[in-house]
């Protein structure tokens, strides 16, 4: 897939080397394009993902592949770049022989690899503000095994704020401009969340993968969005990795019970087959949503999985 989607917008012809500003000033000031899918962009230039650490094992293999499609979703439009780390753990690399030190080296790479595509981006005219987003996978990503989309792994709120704090610390430190504390399936395991991002300096977005009205566990999303109502860290809360249609009401429960901006990249509609290891039906994904969204308090927009550079171009050039 070329970088830049047809129909994108053109970029500044005078990029700047200053900073961006806060990513909760920019939010103050309107919404912000999110980028879409890692995996099926890198799957696009011929990258097997068949694997436990899926992504995140280009990360160790082949990390300019992140970078170029880091690229590819700022050319086409996107503010923010989510990184490659959702399903990169500590437990995770272990079980394929890498130790601390190099897991470590690993997950601060991946903040960098955003980084770098960002100064590539600038250097081939993209002028605007951009900013990265470490992305944090709940402990199901970690497994592999599907649970992401259940919860209830069996663990406490305390066992799952122990498991997340030794990456969060790390991807802090790598200063991206904010976590992403995505695919959330589970109001404990959000609770978890919120507690271990508490003093790491970094402001944070809660992002759960949903189920009409409820999260993937159960509980109704009124509920779980109120765990963040008073969270200082938490910049936005939204959902992600979700059905397109389950959109409209998750952002109206969420802007009214927090009060927060709210942030949203739901999945193209097509379904996973775990068994399969493919998508089945068709995609359900158009720009067309998106002004309602904003209209409703969404000021992070973006898409999730099997949603590419041309789906970001056309949002884009909606929120513009």
């Amino acid at each position: 897939m070329t970088s830049n989607a047809p129909g994108s917008p053109a970029p500044s012809s005078a990029p700047s080397s200053a900073p961006s500003p806060a990513l909760g000033e920019a939010l103050a000031a309107g919404p912000l394009v999110l980028d879409g899918g890692m995996s099926n962009q890198l799957e696009s230039a011929g990258h097997d993902l068949s694997d436990e650490l899926w992504s995140a094992r280009l990360l160790a293999e082949r990390p300019e592949a992140i970078t170029e499609a880091h690229l590819a979703y700022f050319e086409a439009g996107a503010d923010v770049a989510i990184t490659s780390s959702y399903q990169a753990t500590f437990e995770g690399f272990a079980k394929r022989g890498i130790d601390t030190a190099r897991a470590t080296e690993l997950l601060s790479l991946s903040v960098e690899s955003a980084r770098d595509a960002a100064r590539r981006a600038r250097a081939k005219g993209v002028g605007r503000p951009l900013w990265v987003a470490a992305s944090v996978g709940p402990y199901g990503a970690m497994l592999a095994d599907g649970s992401e989309y259940r919860g209830r792994y069996g663990l406490s709120v305390a066992e799952l704020e122990r498991f997340h704090r030794p990456r969060l610390e790390v991807l802090a430190a790598a200063a991206p401009d904010v976590l992403a504390l995505e695919t959330v399936p589970d109001a404990d395991e959000a609770e978890a969340l919120l507690r271990a991002v508490r003093g790491l300096g970094v402001p944070a977005w809660l992002s759960y993968t949903v189920a009409g009205d409820r999260t993937r566990a159960g509980q109704p999303l009124e509920e779980a969005f109120a765990l963040a109502a008073d969270a200082e860290e938490v910049v936005a809360v939204g959902v992600n990795c979700c059905a397109p249609e389950d959109v409209d009401a998750a952002v109206a429960t969420a802007a009214r019970v927090t009060g927060k901006p709210v942030v949203v990249y739901p999945n193209s509609g097509e379904a996973w087959d775990a068994s399969a290891r493919e998508w089945t039906g068709r995609s359900r994904f158009t720009a067309a949503e998106v002004e309602g969204w904003r209209t409703g308090g969404a000021r992070l927009i973006g898409g999730c999985c099997r949603v590419g550079p041309e789906a970001i171009s056309a949002i884009a050039q909606v929120l513009a």
